[in-house]
């Protein structure tokens, strides 16, 4: 069952990145709201991990 839910999560996306760049060439309107909620969902989850971090720009590595 976990691997259908992470194949279905994996085919999204996907498919949002082929709208994305299907809307920078020139697509229809709903390739282009598609390409806009797989930006903003980017966005969502880019400020999410963020929230945690000091940030300091140290990405915790040993090196």
């Amino acid at each position: 069952m976990l691997l259908i839910v992470l194949s279905g999560v994996l085919v999204l996306a996907v498919g949002g990145c082929v709208c994305v760049v299907w809307a920078a060439r020139g697509s229809p309107r709903w390739a282009r709201g598609v390409a806009k909620g797989t930006l903003l969902a980017g966005e969502l989850l880019r400020s999410g991990r963020s929230n945690g971090r000091s940030g300091s720009g140290d990405d915790g590595g040993d090196g």
